[in-house]
């Protein structure tokens, strides 16, 4: 997922001098880098806002009508809050709550500040333009990039479920693309014009969860200086992405059972019920069932999530899809970074046969990585990192089982017809080859030589392949392998 550019930098239109260098250097304190005009017609002259996290404007006349031009003006014009002087003009607060995310009163609190600051940078991350119907954003889908049937799949409930008000449970190894499942049900559904508001449940201590996802009232405990709203409220109308719900302490799986099934929740230090119109998207690297029987998490809540569950697929169980992910992983950082590198075929078939323990989000990594080594260069299996990179003795080693299945010319047969070459200048024959079989094939040959040379020692076998032995059993189930008698 390409998300929203994070920023610090914010700007102050201010006219007033002095009111907008103190206000400047209370945002330098909170470790924001401000940006001040003196006239918003000024604006003009900055382009694009999007680099911006929030605009700080003081009030003028007419600025109900120049907020709203400025937001139809700038596509991705950052949230607007406004400033009000000491001799506020007559603003309707319908036009306020149109145009601005708040409001600071002339003398300001850094407990104000801080809170409308967070709720600018929620409010930012909302996806504002209009879905045209069979368009995908493109930033969206790039962990969802691929032919094989498991992504297929996944694609095909998103287009399901988002439209619907149905809660859902995304499961999945780390780094498979959990967010952006969540961020894409959010951006097809009809509250894509709303706040979708992540936070990972496991990240925050357990003392604080209750009061980052209620919020809290002034006082309600040492160092609530002031009031401030939780990502509930925050979330209203939208989505609310609750990450590695299985990590969430019990205390809080009950507070959370209440507010799915009550629509209501209280801040902290409060006894007054808030309304809670809000889409509930949760999910877990964890096996919650397992979960349930050490009761370490509620049966009940887990049906309460359970509703349309999300089986994200490891990158490992879909190795067709690499060269189109590592495409589209490479035209991103083109974009972004202003580098590229292209992979041999060899650097290809070596991702192919990496078990991928980080998924997306290891390969996102290392194609970066590759472009900070070798921008605009070729990289080659061996210019790989060395857990990646087949080792040499490796090479060998396939070159000759593949050479023997090819009647010792060094190329592998398909369909009766040398394939390719496992050297650095691979030939493709005329009339091409299946790839997917091909590396099938190699694959299953190097798996059964690994086993007859380690006496069917599963372990051994897979420190000789270098990958994990969890790994190997899998590939031997799925490909129906059995091992040689072990030898003692």
């Amino acid at each position: 997922m390409t998300t929203r550019k994070e920023t610090r930098k914010i700007l102050i239109v201010d006219q007033d001098a002095d009111s907008s260098q103190r206000l400047s250097h209370q945002l330098e304190f909170i470790d924001y880098e401000p940006k001040k005009l003196s006239s918003p017609e000024l604006l003009d002259s900055l382009g694009d806002l999007s680099d911006y996290a929030s605009v700080l404007v003081a009030n003028f006349h007419g600025i109900a009508p120049w907020a709203a031009k400025l937001r139809e003006k700038h596509e991705k014009c950052p949230p607007l809050v406004l400033l009000l002087g000491n001799s506020p003009a007559d603003i309707a607060q319908s036009d306020i709550d149109e145009n601005f995310v708040g409001c600071l009163k002339a003398t300001i609190r850094y407990a104000d500040l801080t809170d409308l600051l967070h709720k600018s940078e929620v409010r930012g991350t909302a996806n504002t333009t209009p879905v045209k119907e069979g368009v995908q954003n493109p930033e969206l889908f790039r962990s969802l990039v691929g032919n094989s049937r498991s992504v297929h799949r996944v694609r095909k409930m998103v287009d399901q479920v988002a439209p619907t008000e149905a809660t859902v449970l995304i499961l999945g190894e780390s780094g498979t693309g959990k967010e952006v499942v969540a961020r894409n049900i959010h951006y097809y559904s009809n509250r894509r014009n709303k706040p979708f508001v992540p936070i990972n449940c496991g990240a925050i201590p357990a003392e604080l969860l209750e009061s980052e996802l209620f919020g809290h009232e002034k006082g309600a405990f040492t160092g609530a200086v002031g009031a401030r709203q939780g990502r509930f409220e925050l979330a209203d109308g939208g989505t609310i992405f609750l990450d590695e719900i299985g990590d969430m302490p019990l205390t809080m799986q009950v507070k959370l059972l209440r507010v799915i099934q009550e629509r209501s929740f209280e801040r902290v230090g409060s006894n007054k019920s808030i309304k809670s119109d809000v889409r509930i998207v949760a999910a877990t690297h964890r096996n919650l069932e397992q979960l349930i029987i050490e009761n370490r998490f509620r049966e009940d809540l887990f049906y309460r999530l359970n509703v349309f569950p999300i089986e994200m697929p490891p990158l490992s169980s879909r190795a067709e899809d690499l060269p189109l992910l590592v495409k589209e992983l490479i035209t991103r950082l083109e974009h972004e970074k202003k580098s590229s590198v292209s992979l041999t075929p060899a650097a290809m078939m070596a991702l192919c046969n990496y078990d991928w323990p980080g998924n997306v989000r290891e390969l996102a990594n290392l194609m970066e990585r590759l472009t900070i080594l070798h921008p605009y260069g070729v990289v080659d299996a061996g210019d790989l990192p060395p857990k990646m990179a087949p080792h040499g003795q490796a090479l060998n080693q396939e070159r000759e089982a593949v050479d023997a299945a090819a009647g010792g010319n060094g190329l592998p047969m398909v369909q009766g017809m040398p394939a390719v070459a496992l050297n650095n200048k691979p030939r493709l024959p005329r009339e091409g080859i299946d790839l997917k079989q091909h590396l099938t094939d190699i694959e299953i040959r190097l798996i059964e030589q690994a086993l007859d040379e380690c006496s069917g020692v599963v372990a051994h076998a897979a420190n000789r392949l270098k990958i994990r032995r969890t790994t190997l059993v899998e590939k031997m189930r799925k490909y129906s392998i059995q091992r040689p008698e072990e030898v003692s």
